[in-house]
């Protein structure tokens, strides 16, 4: 049998990369007006605007939390809100998403646009270390994401594994961190190494399922066992 062989292939050539990006962009459904703005704004007033999740990896956390129909959702890391815009877009109704950041000089940035966005009633900011925040929660969720300080990220793992629903996901961000979990570990700063941690840990975690989405830097599904 004849099999098909590609023709090209990531990392071969960087303007096929670039063009494959732009045609990626140009047949996903486009960013919504609020959150042009949203983008926008976080460029033009806070700092590191590369945080944000952007135009397609939003829509892919948008379409994943719409086939689940979470009922809680956890966020670790709001930054501008761009990600949590996007989840709730997929809760149940009557959902909650609880977003956690440790920046509280963000909260009036973030507000005015989940009021914009309708979801001033279902999504919920809390202000604080994570860590310290999490266990505060009497409830579980069906739906984590997690994209905050990558030094943590196993810290946060092992925090919310117990709060997460069996059947129930986590999606970690940054999985890649730029190429640099490749790096042997002596040249892994300690970003680096909280990342190789967590990614080396859940495959290793028999409670959980586990696949690497290739987007952007790197989105690490997680399904809880049943």
């Amino acid at each position: 049998m004849l099999q098909y062989q590609p023709q090209i292939t990531f990392n071969e050539n960087m303007q096929t990369n670039k063009s494959l990006e732009k045609y990626i962009e140009q047949h996903t459904e486009p960013e919504d007006a609020i959150l042009q703005e949203l983008t926008r704004q976080t460029h033009l007033k806070v700092l590191r605007p590369r945080m944000l999740s952007g135009h397609l990896q939003g829509k892919i956390l948008s379409m994943l939390s719409q086939m689940l129909k979470p009922k809680n959702i956890l966020e670790l890391g709001t930054y501008t809100g761009y990600s949590a815009i996007c989840l709730a877009k997929g809760l149940a109704k009557n959902g909650i998403l609880h977003t956690i950041d440790a920046n509280d000089e963000l909260e009036g940035f973030a507000t005015p646009f989940f009021k914009k966005a309708g979801f001033e009633n279902q999504i919920v900011p809390h202000f604080g270390k994570a860590l310290d925040v999490i266990p505060t929660f009497d409830l579980t969720f069906d739906l984590v994401f997690i994209d905050a300080d990558k030094r943590e990220y196993l810290a946060y793992y092992q925090a919310v594994i117990d709060k997460v629903n069996k059947g129930g996901y986590i999606i970690a961000d940054n999985i890649f961190w730029d190429g640099n979990i490749l790096n042997p570990p002596e040249k892994q700063d300690e970003y680096t190494q909280g990342i190789t941690q967590f990614n080396d840990f859940v495959h290793s975690d028999p409670r959980v399922e586990n696949v690497i989405f290739p987007i952007r830097d790197g989105l690490m599904i997680l399904r809880k066992k049943e």
